[in-house]
């Protein structure tokens, strides 16, 4: 198990990188490393591990040999869900063994600490968003996810909806249609049946680029 192989999976803005150990047809085993770390975190203990597993230490969005995200974008913590949603995808495990490792130690500032916290809840966020993708959740210096009992179905069916659309617009991206004038005004008022045709035609002015093809 000391030997990897870097993988890539493609995203809408570049790629997440990660490093797997292991037989590819072993027990999938996909490892979070923490607040400002990256899949080199688990190097020295992957080889300690079973032998029969595959372990994935992805680098999130931003770290190690991941894209970063556009310049100007926030990293929210949702956004990191949505990256093992993406990868588990990429990979195309049904079921999995979720390890997760934050870095919360008490010697950081006040502000590396609170982050450091709130890292910790992206695995036990995941299995609580998709229980029947997890089969065991093993936690490294990490606490599990705390949610107000009385929001608790309000936060599962909203916070999943969000990524599954997310997931499924981006599946079905596609290189956008070459239309006429008269066809994209039609379409554009199809999509809006407030818009009148002469406010859809000043909309178009600045809202549809034209190419030799329409």
């Amino acid at each position: 198990l000391g030997m990897f192989s870097e993988l890539k999976f493609p995203v809408p803005w570049g790629h997440v990188a990660a490093k797997a150990w292991g037989p590819s047809d072993g027990h999938p085993v996909l490892c979070l490393h923490g607040w400002l770390d990256n899949a080199n975190t688990f190097d020295k203990l992957i080889p300690l591990l079973p032998r029969d597993c595959y372990y994935v230490a992805m680098d999130f969005s931003g770290h190690g040999l991941s894209s970063h995200r556009p310049a100007g974008s926030p990293y929210h913590f949702l956004d990191y869900v949505t990256d093992v949603r993406r990868v588990a995808a990429a990979l195309q495990w049904r079921r999995f063994t979720l390890m997760g490792h934050s870095m919360g130690k008490m010697k950081t500032p006040l502000n590396a600490q609170l982050f450091s916290f709130l890292y910790c809840f992206i695995s036990p966020q995941f299995c609580f968003l998709y229980p029947e993708m997890v089969d065991k959740l093993i936690l490294l210096e990490n606490l599990g996810f705390l949610l107000a009992p009385e929001g608790t179905e309000a936060w599962l069916k909203s916070k999943r909806m969000v990524i599954d659309r997310l997931l499924s617009l981006e599946a079905k991206q596609q290189t956008p249609k070459a239309r006429s004038p008269e066809a994209a005004l039609q379409r554009l008022l199809e999509a809006n049946r407030h818009l009148t045709a002469e406010g859809g035609a000043i909309l178009l002015q600045r809202g549809a680029t034209e190419t030799p093809a329409g």
